[in-house]
């Protein structure tokens, strides 16, 4: 896709836009009587000691030639011996959510595979880090340190954010200390960027780069209304597009990882769809919101409830459900076992039912490496029935895949859904196989990704 430059807009008109703004902008912010001017430094000194720079040392694998592997070829060619593994360190930021017990919330991808984290406070403090928890499919992790006199960030609610809140970023973009950048919340409810496994974000304007990840999103009241966690730029930097994990959502997940050390998920045993405007006229609805359910599993919690095709979900526990990707995100932080009141319309009537969360179902799944050593790390399966594409594409699902391997070098990621292979469609992980014995000397990968689709070739 060719990306077409916008024209350069000019000069004078630049200028007059940036001196209204902070005029219109400071009539909005608090107003610090003592010195008669609108300003956030009051708040940010209460904030700022809440959220700390997070590093970590990991050693990775090196991918070598076999060749060089082989003592006699070293020796005849006089090869030195080379490292088999190397150190990599990394930088992010985290929160302080509890200061007695010195919990830290963070992006799972900050903390991941790392073999020694440091956390360091505000006041130069630092302190090596446990990891209490993770869950990669939000890409949240809680962190714990032995540390006095912390300073913690007190929860917001993030259902109460609109678009337009003014809202402030705190982190560490590359490496450079704590930064603080303000901009307002731009949209709510992003879903479908196949960025994380569970998708409910933040979008805001506030400069986010690299480093901010696991950093705070605040309001103007200095409460944590999101966890900074991804950016959209075509060189990695800043373009005013930022992603944030609602807070609500994260308090939820970081309460499960503190009790259990690990997210336990349930599921109803459903496939759904957002509700169109055009299926909304269809099937007599007021409005096109909630989730419409187009297949019930057999045995499962949604078919034993009573749970039909056609059926659409409208609110779970009371709170409104607006599309499949809402209802999917709610029903994963339930915990197993925990009982569900589901609104639904079904022939233009509104009616309850309740329905017990249970365990997923793990599906048929093989390393990929038995396939091809090209694609070692990578672990293929059946497309998981709360996948957001399950009933929209058919394909083989990247149930996961690790960091660093040739599969990860290669461009997958878990979640992915692989839907030909060297121009083969596949379904199963029999067509998979039998598509790469029919292959040259690359494999070439069809993907979907979230809403977008790319080509991945393997050498």
């Amino acid at each position: 896709m060719k990306v077409y430059t916008p024209r350069i807009i000019p000069v004078l008109l630049v200028s007059v836009l940036l001196n209204v703004w902070p005029l219109q902008a400071s009539a909005l912010l608090p107003l610090n009587e003592a010195q008669g001017k609108s300003t956030l430094a009051p708040m940010l000194k209460k904030t700022m000691p809440g959220v700390v720079n997070i590093s970590t040392r990991s050693r990775v694998s090196i991918q070598q030639n076999p060749l060089l592997n082989d003592p006699f070829f070293r020796r005849f060619f006089d090869i030195p011996e080379m490292p088999q593994e190397q150190e990599r360190q990394s930088l992010g930021s985290g929160v302080i959510v509890d200061a007695e017990k010195g919990y830290v919330l963070t992006n799972n991808h900050v903390i991941e595979n790392a073999d020694e984290i440091t956390v360091t406070l505000r006041d130069g403090r630092h302190f090596k880090a446990k990891v209490v928890g993770t869950d990669p499919e939000a890409d949240l992790g809680v962190l714990q340190i032995k540390a006095k006199h912390l300073k913690e960030l007190p929860f917001g609610d993030s259902d109460k954010l609109e678009v337009g809140d003014f809202v402030v970023a705190i982190g560490n973009p590359f490496g450079l200390g704590q930064t603080v950048t303000l901009g307002i919340v731009s949209a709510l409810g992003r879903s479908g960027l196949g960025i994380e496994g569970y998708e409910d974000f933040i979008q805001t304007d506030a400069s986010i780069n690299p480093g901010n990840s696991g950093g705070a999103l605040v309001n103007l009241d200095g409460e944590l209304v999101g966890i900074n966690t991804a950016i959209v730029g075509p060189s990695g930097g800043n373009v005013g597009i930022g992603f944030a994990i609602p807070s609500n959502m994260a308090r939820d997940i970081m309460q499960q990882l503190i009790r259990y050390g690990e997210v336990r998920r349930g599921q109803l045993g459903v496939i759904v769809q957002d509700v169109t405007p055009e299926l909304a006229e269809a099937m007599g609805l007021s409005r096109s919101r909630g989730a419409i359910i187009a297949q019930v599993m057999k045995g499962s919690p949604a078919a034993r409830a009573g749970l039909k095709p056609g059926d659409v979900v409208v609110a779970v526990n009371g709170e409104e459900i607006r599309n499949a990707a809402d209802l999917r995100n709610t029903i994963g932080l339930q915990r197993v076992g925990a009982r569900v009141v589901l609104e639904i319309v079904r022939d233009g009537k509104s009616r309850k039912i309740k329905v017990k969360i249970v365990k997923p179902k793990q599906t048929r799944a093989a390393k990929a490496e038995k396939l091809s050593k090209r694609l070692s790390g990578a672990v293929l399966g059946a497309i998981e029935p709360d996948h957001p594409l399950v009933g929209r594409v058919e394909g083989v699902e990247v149930v996961d895949v690790e960091r660093g391997s040739p599969a990860w070098m290669a461009g997958l990621r878990k979640g992915d859904i692989i839907v030909s292979v060297n121009r083969r469609p596949v379904k199963t992980l029999e067509d998979v196989r039998r598509a790469l014995k029919k292959g040259g000397k690359s494999i070439l990968l069809n993907i979907r990704r979230g809403d977008g689709a790319l080509f991945i070739v393997i050498q």
